[in-house]
């Protein structure tokens, strides 16, 4: 079920359009949520007198400034870097870093709203922030990512701490990465302040599950979109995007609840392994090795490799898109569902196009998007700000015990959402609408500011 777009938001979505142009993940990502908005207003007018969406829309403040770097041969660089830092109403500023050439504003203020309403969700005090830049790590040595590290931190310091703006790692951002930023914002401030960044290394401040999290996380959302329906992932056969952290653990994941991953991919093509994928060759290649995903079928001879298709194209029963924005489209939607899909659950930040997203939830499947789907991430994020401002350390099991009952609790909050506003297993609305109100509230009584 779909709300057609509310009359009184059709302004507020024009005058984003206006102020912010060129920007189409943005619109895009505004749009999804203003889109299921309208019973909301309908209960709660006094978000609308109180002109709320239209402050949500609008970041507290946008950073842009240039990071210049020398590689190993002596030439110098010159990339751009943002932080938008969205809105703190519910706590500190909280959402990763992205190094990639695709970086742009527009990319950036997309999952930083986003991450609004999935921080909102996990019930945690934390805000909605993001930011990258358009440096690319890929072909880099250690020395070439330290200098660029070193010297986006002599300008991002200035913006961070922990009760202000905490980031953590997003594509192109791995532990290595939040290693060089966070030696170089300890050696400016000369102070340790632990909670200003997560995804920290074990034996320096970081939590123990939170490489694991947001695969665990959406693989446990999985399972609970399939039981509200007296389902399982048991003997499912499933197909993941990506063969980055988030898709690794996703499949890991998936075959401890007893289903079998059969296929996963990179930006050069995918692999189909019918006998499930062999786990442990998987992270020997992306994690220990750092090569193509295409490598596999020399050790897996059983495994094919299928260069620059989509994923989308084997049949499945589950489908996690783990990768990055707009991968799954309309076209994909369309053939997952002839093939027999039931559960698509968003491991990326907003995978699934407008298109898809429309076919799926015409056909009535399980549909999580991401912003409650992947929230387990940026859970045990606050879980490690948590451990960090306590001066302790969780084990994993309870970690992990903690990661499960979060993202039962955001399942249970977008399906019960969604069926107060009239729109039953609509988890699209249920987690707008539930992440939506949450921070309005605070906004509402915290004044205009």
């Amino acid at each position: 079920m779909r709300f057609k777009f509310d009359e009184k938001l059709q302004p507020i979505f024009q005058e984003v359009l206006s102020r912010n142009p060129g920007e189409a993940e943005f619109h895009q990502a505004v749009r999804e949520v203003l889109e299921t908005l309208g019973p909301v207003l309908a209960k709660y007018p006094e978000f609308a007198d109180k002109k709320i969406i239209q402050r949500i829309c609008e970041p507290e403040r946008q950073i842009i400034f240039r990071v210049p770097w020398r590689d190993d041969k002596g030439e110098i660089h010159i990339n751009r870097a943002f932080r938008v830092e969205f809105n703190s109403a519910l706590g500190p500023y909280k959402g990763g870093l992205r190094f990639h050439p695709s970086v742009y504003l527009g990319i950036i203020k997309f999952l930083g709203f986003e991450q609004i309403f999935k921080n909102a969700l996990t019930g945690l005090p934390i805000g909605g922030g993001k930011g990258g830049s358009d440096f690319d790590p890929k072909g880099k040595s250690d020395s070439e990512i330290e200098s660029f590290c070193q010297s986006l931190m002599l300008e991002l310091y200035r913006h961070l701490g922990e009760y202000t703006d905490v980031p953590a790692g997003d594509i192109g951002v791995g532990s290595r990465e939040i290693g060089y930023l966070f030696g170089q914002y300890k050696r400016i401030t000369n102070r340790y302040e632990s909670g200003v960044f997560t995804g920290k290394g074990l034996g320096w401040g970081g939590s123990r599950a939170r490489k694991e999290a947001t695969g665990y996380g959406v693989v446990i959302f999985t399972q609970e979109m399939l039981k509200a329906r007296g389902n399982s992932l048991e003997g499912k056969r499933v197909v993941v995007s990506g063969s980055g952290n988030v898709a690794i653990y996703a499949i890991e994941k998936a075959h401890e609840l007893g289903a079998t991953v059969i296929a996963c991919s990179d930006s050069g093509g995918f692999i189909v392994d019918d006998s499930g994928i062999d786990l442990s060759l998987l992270k020997q290649i992306k994690e220990v090795e750092r090569r193509r995903i295409s490598v596999y079928t020399e050790f897996k001879k059983s495994a094919r490799y299928i260069e620059g298709s989509s994923v989308w194209s084997i049949p499945c029963d589950v489908a996690l898109p783990c990768a990055t924005q707009n991968e799954l489209t309309g076209r994909d939607a369309k053939l997952l569902l002839e093939n027999g899909c039931l559960a698509v659950a968003e491991g990326a930040n907003m995978p699934t196009t407008s298109e898809g997203i429309q076919i799926f939830q015409d056909a009535n499947i399980c549909f999580g998007p991401g912003k409650a789907a992947n929230a387990g991430g940026v859970a045990t994020s606050a879980l490690e700000m948590q451990q960090n401002a306590s001066r302790d350390s969780w084990s994993s099991e309870y970690t992990q015990k903690r990661l499960q009952e979060i993202m039962i609790d955001i399942h249970t909050s977008c399906y019960e959402t969604a069926d107060e506003f009239g729109a039953e297993g609509n988890y699209v609305l249920g987690a707008n609408v539930a992440g939506f109100i949450r921070v309005a509230r605070a906004m509402t009584a915290m004044g205009v500011i």
